[in-house]
């Protein structure tokens, strides 16, 4: 499809710089830009890009000053990451989508399958397993017995739906995730552990996405909560009995232990590991590798671990490499104390 630069000024509400026809059929970055491309600046690194780059169309924030001419059409946004998003989104929108049933798949009897849906080959769905209209289930993936799955779903390869569990409206599911499996739960005993059941189940709410090889454990009794909006990078591991509060967002890698509340609006940086049986409070900004022992009231930014705040973080980084220095100090200081002790005993002071 090909837009013109008026067309996605509209669109965005942006302000045009430069020839309002200017033809875009593409995206591309702006440091890899090509004729018939809209590319964005944002992050202000980049902003020597903007100055050679071929696209033919590229948005900037409204403040962005530019010291020479440029050659390509500039929309003018409060926001150029989020009209970009906008504009990606409604790519992607228009592509087609794929519906009907594989022949190659397996549907059980008792199954109810919305309209205009797909479901690919080999794609598995159980007993009593409900899915909503115009969800996408792709090659291989696993609908186990008794699971719900809201309307708008996107299910990809591979990933697998244990029994019981029940997700909203508009969520998707990357390949390979697993969304039911038992909780890590283990009593000891004198031979070794005995399994303890989990016989409750995860629920997933409206507009949540689950990246790649994420897990999400079934809770011990009752359920493991995603409340809606909230976006889970690849790698992730929510434990049994979590609740995840609304619109949060976890980069790779993090780890979430068993019965932990998490608030809204917080946001978790890569490897970043939370307790168990502890609540993390709304708007709790967790810095890459921190690791949280306990409660955290929230609207705070904390980094490191016991998680702090960033400049006494950094400032705790920046003594520790002085460390070795100070050790060898203070070696030399305790000697020079035990020869001033020495020198009293013996009566020359």
């Amino acid at each position: 499809m090909e837009f013109t630069a008026k067309q996605i000024a509209s669109f965005i509400e942006g302000r045009i710089e430069g020839d309002e026809n200017a033809k875009i059929n593409t995206f591309a970055k702006i440091e890899e830009g090509v004729p018939g491309a809209i590319s964005f600046l944002s992050n202000p690194k980049y902003t020597h890009y903007i100055y050679d780059t071929k696209s033919s169309v590229v948005l900037v924030n409204d403040d962005v000053e530019l010291t020479r001419p440029v050659k390509a059409t500039l929309i003018r946004v409060k926001n150029a990451y989020e009209c970009v998003a906008k504009l990606l989104q409604l790519y992607q929108a228009s592509l087609p989508k794929k519906t009907g049933v594989s022949p190659m798949a397996f549907i059980a009897e008792s199954a109810k399958i919305g309209k205009d849906c797909y479901i690919g080959a080999f794609a598995y769905v159980g007993d009593n397993a409900e899915i909503g209209d115009g969800a996408q289930i792709h090659p291989h993936a696993v609908i186990e017995d008794g699971v719900k799955i809201g309307s708008g779903c996107m299910i990809y390869p591979n990933a697998t739906i244990y029994q019981g569990c029940k997700l909203g409206d508009n969520v998707t599911i990357h390949a390979g995730s697993v969304i039911g499996a038992d909780g890590f739960g283990f009593a000891p005993n004198t031979d070794g552990y005995d399994k303890i059941p989990q016989i409750g189940i995860v629920t997933i709410e409206d507009n949540v996405e689950i990246g790649a090889n994420t897990c999400i454990d079934r809770s011990t009794m009752g359920t493991t909560v995603i409340r809606k909006g909230v976006k889970l990078d690849n790698l992730v591991q929510i434990a049994h009995n979590v609740e995840v509060g609304e619109n949060t967002v976890m980069s790779a890698q993090v780890g979430v232990a068993g019965s932990t509340k998490i608030g809204k609006w917080c946001m978790f940086g890569g490897q970043v590991g939370i307790s168990g049986h502890i609540s993390i409070g709304d708007k709790t900004f967790l810095g890459a590798q921190s690791g949280v022992p306990g409660n955290i009231k929230g609207d705070t930014t904390l980094i490191g671990t016991p998680p702090m705040e960033p400049k006494a973080y950094f400032k705790t980084i920046a003594l520790s490499r002085k460390l070795p220095e100070m050790y060898k100090q203070l070696n030399e200081l305790q000697k020079q104390v035990e020869e001033l002790k020495k020198t009293i005993n013996n009566g020359n002071v």
